[in-house]
């Protein structure tokens, strides 16, 4: 059975946890229209399946699965997505330098910025390079103007995504995740992790110079 992460007028936000990993994956639903927005078909196609049913209770409208977003191209986040795709038609979306690695066609190519409009909600793309080179966090604000990112493998609570020990790599990760998550965003926005509990951008700042000393 999802969690029920958040409701407001315009939509639902659910979640569940699959395979020995424990990747989140997650599903945006509009209220009023039934579209839906999933997010990292990670695995366990049965459960996603369940998923998107629970999801479409909570619309007023016949559900239809309008995207499934793919947060980046590590195989833990990706084992369901051919399947999801033959059963619904739904179209796919990638960051543009993860999209080659994925196990479907990518119809969707994401670069930094860039917004999705659906029928009754949004979703703004974030490039955040260094956990991999096309690294995609995406943002829902609600209607009261707070955020939601979905931050994929890229912020954690505790830290940014592994990068292996490259200083560079991490550099760039922790410069994107600094300059395009929390300064831009207040610390009421929710964070949403390809793993694991969620947490706030207010509960991470304090620890951003820490991060930065220790590298990882």
């Amino acid at each position: 059975m999802s969690t029920l992460l958040h409701s407001d007028d315009n939509i639902t936000i659910r979640t569940i946890s699959v395979g020995g990993m424990d990747n989140n994956v997650y599903l945006l639903t509009a209220r009023a229209t039934g579209a839906q927005v999933l997010i990292d078909a990670a695995d366990d196609f049965p459960a996603i399946q369940r998923l998107l049913a629970e999801g479409a209770a909570d619309s007023a409208a016949t559900a239809s699965l309008e995207l499934i977003a793919t947060t980046h191209q590590h195989w833990d986040h990706v084992r369901a997505l051919r399947d999801l795709v033959h059963a619904t038609g739904a179209r796919t979306a990638a960051g543009v330098d993860d999209s080659a690695a994925l196990p479907v066609p990518v119809d969707v190519l994401l670069e930094h910025g860039d917004v999705r409009a659906f029928d009754g909600f949004g979703l703004t793309a974030v490039h955040l390079r260094g956990h991999t080179p096309g690294s995609i966090a995406y943002v829902y604000r609600d209607p009261s103007g707070r955020a939601h990112v979905f931050s994929g493998d890229s912020l954690f609570p505790g830290g940014v995504g592994n990068t292996d020990r490259d200083p560079a790599r991490f550099a760039q990760l922790f410069r994107d995740v600094s300059d395009r998550l929390f300064a831009l965003y207040p610390d009421d926005t929710a964070v949403y992790p390809g793993h694991g509990k969620s947490t706030t951008l207010g509960a991470e700042r304090p620890h951003l110079p820490k991060w930065k000393a220790r590298g990882w």
